[in-house]
């Protein structure tokens, strides 16, 4: 399985760990990342997030693709920090799954993302 896409490299972001139903993706925040109040853009933030939990619905080996996803963000992020996605698995269907990614700074969550997938028939 590939770990990486054009618009993960765009943006920085670096694979750090995958496994069937998990997977770990880091960024540093640049300054073209940021929003018009000078921290760290929504949009960001969610593409790493996305990234994260692209790659732990689709570790399994069956095609994945989102159905719905929810974002909260709790704590502002500025240029420099540096960001994990922890991506875990709360439920594994046969058609749909659902994961839960902490974005964290230094083990602070400072948003939470939360997305269900619907997963492909294989053979399809």
């Amino acid at each position: 399985m590939t770990t990486t896409d054009p618009y993960m490299q765009l943006l920085g972001l670096q694979t750090l760990r995958v496994e069937a139903g998990k997977a770990v993706v880091a960024a540093r925040v640049r300054p073209e990342h940021l929003n018009i109040h000078g921290s760290c853009h929504g949009g960001f933030l969610y593409s790493l997030a996305d990234a994260a939990f692209a790659l732990a619905s689709n570790a399994h080996g069956t095609p994945a693709v989102a159905l719905s996803t929810q974002m909260q963000y709790f704590k502002a992020v500025r240029a420099g920090d540096q960001l994990e996605a922890h991506a875990s698995e709360e439920n594994l269907g046969r058609r749909t799954a659902t994961y839960r990614i902490e974005i964290q700074r230094g083990g602070q969550v400072v948003a939470l993302f939360v997305g269900t997938v619907y997963r492909l028939d294989a053979s399809a």
